[in-house]
């Protein structure tokens, strides 16, 4: 095939470069949006350490990261109109008269592509074009997708370089193949902090049909990184097409105390859940904190595989008493990343940290002197809470020895959490795996700083909501339909680490996550009873008892247990009732989602009568 690409732009050593990969649809791609945003230059990154080691000294010289103190370390700033993933200007673009789910934001294909076409016209003018290769999930598996990365930020690939693995083999690999994702990324135009300077005008569209998704004048790596949040768009389509599943979960390794083995489970939290923090558990190996790939072996049971080697973690509250392993790791030597926090000497401080901060730095904000207020007088924090790490898992002392085992890693058990002060146990086990789905599909929880809104508490079935490219009936079912597929299902769990008593102080310390996952790795291998109630499977006191005082040397009397344990029949109840609501104005959702709502709803009604109280004791359903 004859070059498209512009001699101009390309010299003949980064032209050979793309030659090589023999696919004709990635020249066509890159002549394409070269020709459009009109970059001074075009620069092709392959998996050498010449080409990662050119793109970490451009971010530094363009001045989108600073180096710190601390040997690796360096950090970036956005803008303060742009700290989170922006829902509104978040867009799945369908044709016109098609119809997805109610939580999914959407605009008509054709239109939206007109808009970002325009947008795009010159918006690399005077800048260096990156043409990057990753792969999502391991490489050369049958997991694998490539992923072809055009962006203007030396950031963007230098950040993608840490969270993914390296895809320039991969796509040679393709044979010349269409099958993979891409995405073309702009931070627009800058202010002289480098930080995006029309975020106003920002846009992220996902574009289905071409499995494409374009970003611009945004730098917030939840929204430039294509290759996060905006390829699991594309996956959980692809994989609803192809009968697997892509899930927005961590994958990790439980090992307990005295116990030769390890368990794998996949697990969904919304954002500052304690997703991050429950895959880092201590004495537990790490996989993948975000997004899992699933897959049925041809031995009935379901594997997973983390589509990242990296971390884009949530830093606030990270302390060595609470999160000591990535603590640790961010006081290190080695390559990371951090965003928007305050520094001041080369070094990072951030919220919750446990140590006391300086009387002045620099931050998101610019320069910051203790006391600042804002205009209408309230004190500016220096540290945003959605401020960022980005570091390589295998950088990590508990990194699991199969992170990158292209058959993926069985899966045991799945959980679901949220964040909820009043009425979710800290950890239940479901009936069945129509159960469970079912437990997945009512999730609710409160929203963070992560999402550029008002908190409020939001139904969030599979911690997926955000990003679900597929009608939630068809979501729900498939996920059913997965199930009955496999030979042996996966035991299926709901964890929430955020019960409140009545002053508002929570119920349990930070690091009792690691009791309830024990129990739930000792339930995998049948080694508790467990007490069945309305809602599902609970722990038996003596159980938790024993497993405090193993873990943590720590008496868990029964006024603890109960407190945690007792299930709010009212909140319970009211809880379906906004669910049903919900749930009766989605198309297509499984008759089996309804009859597990109306059986749930007359076991807590049973329950409420029978006992003739709102809060029933677990000791009452011994």
């Amino acid at each position: 095939m004859n070059n498209p690409i512009s001699p101009n732009l390309i010299d003949q050593t980064n032209l050979a470069k793309l030659t090589a990969l023999n696919n004709p649809h990635v020249l066509d791609i890159v002549a394409r949006y070269a020709d459009q945003c009109r970059p001074a230059k075009i620069t092709v990154i392959t998996d050498s350490p010449e080409d990662a080691k050119y793109v970490r000294g451009q971010s530094l010289l363009n001045g989108e990261e600073t180096a710190m103190a601390m040997p690796g370390h360096t950090y970036h700033f956005d803008g303060t109109a742009d700290q989170g993933r922006d829902k509104a200007v978040t867009r799945v673009l369908v044709p016109d008269g098609f119809k997805m789910g109610k939580a999914i934001n959407t605009l008509e294909r054709e239109a939206g592509l007109k808009e970002i076409d325009e947008k795009m016209v010159g918006i690399m003018a005077g800048k260096e074009m990156f043409v990057a290769f990753f792969t999502l999930g391991p490489v050369n598996s049958r997991f694998a997708i490539g992923a072809l990365q055009l962006t203007d930020s030396a950031y963007v690939v230098h950040s993608e370089s840490i969270l993914y693995r390296p895809g320039f083999e991969e796509f040679k690999r393709l044979g010349g193949s269409d099958k993979f994702f891409h995405f073309v990324h702009s931070a627009g135009e800058l202010n002289e902090n480098k930080t995006s300077k029309n975020s106003a005008d920002k846009r992220i569209y996902i574009d289905l049909e071409a499995n494409r998704v374009f970003a611009v004048n945004t730098q917030y790596a939840g929204n430039s990184l294509g290759l996060k949040k905006l390829a699991l768009r594309l996956a959980i389509k692809k994989s609803h097409d192809e009968d697997w599943l892509c899930e927005h979960m961590f994958v990790m390794g439980a090992r307990p105390e005295n116990k030769n083995r390890v368990t794998y489970f996949t697990g969904a939290y919304p954002s500052a859940c304690g997703k991050t923090s429950t895959a880092m558990i201590p004495g537990q190996t790490i996989i993948g904190d975000d997004i899992a790939y699933l897959k049925i072996g041809s031995d009935g049971i379901a594997y997973a595989a983390n589509v990242e080697q990296g971390i884009f973690g949530i830093i606030e509250d990270v302390n060595p008493v609470d999160d000591a392993l990535i603590y640790e790791a961010l006081n290190g030597p080695r390559e990371l990343i951090f965003s928007n926090l305050l520094i001041n000497n080369d070094t990072p401080y951030w919220l919750g940290m446990g140590k006391d901060w300086p009387e002045s730095g620099l931050s998101y904000l610019g320069q910051w002197q203790k006391d600042a207020k804002d205009s209408e007088g309230n004190e500016l924090k220096p540290v945003h809470k959605n401020a960022r790490y980005t570091i390589r898992i295998r950088e990590l002392g508990n990194a699991d020895a199969n992170l990158d085992n292209p058959e993926g890693v069985p899966v045991s058990g799945i959980i679901y959490g949220g964040r909820d002060y009043e009425v979710s146990p800290p950890v239940v086990e479901s009936l069945s795996w129509a159960h469970g789905v079912f437990i997945g599909a009512i999730l609710e929880s409160m929203t963070t700083a992560t999402i550029l809104s008002k908190p409020e508490t939001v139904h969030n079935p599979m911690a997926n909501i955000d990003f679900m490219v597929v009608p939630l009936g068809v979501y729900l079912t498939n996920h059913l339909k997965f199930g009955d597929r496999l030979d042996k299902q996966p035991k299926i769990f709901s964890t929430n680490y955020f019960l409140k008593d009545a002053e508002g102080k929570f119920l349990n310390q930070k690091v009792d996550k690691k009791v309830w996952l024990y129990w739930m790795e000792g339930r995998v291998h049948g080694e508790y009873e467990a007490i069945e109630t309305p809602i599902g499977l609970i722990p038996k006191y003596e159980d938790l008892k024993h497993l405090f005082k193993q873990t943590f040397d720590r008496d868990y009397t029964r006024a603890d247990y109960e407190v945690q344990f007792s299930l709010k029949l009212r909140g319970l109840l009211e809880r379906l009732g906004r669910i049903e609501k919900i749930f009766a104005e989605e198309d297509g959702i499984p008759a089996e989602f309804f009859n597990h709502l109306e059986q749930q709803k007359q076991r807590l009604s049973q329950a409420q009568i029978s006992s003739g109280k709102e809060i029933l004791s677990p000791f009452d359903l011994v």
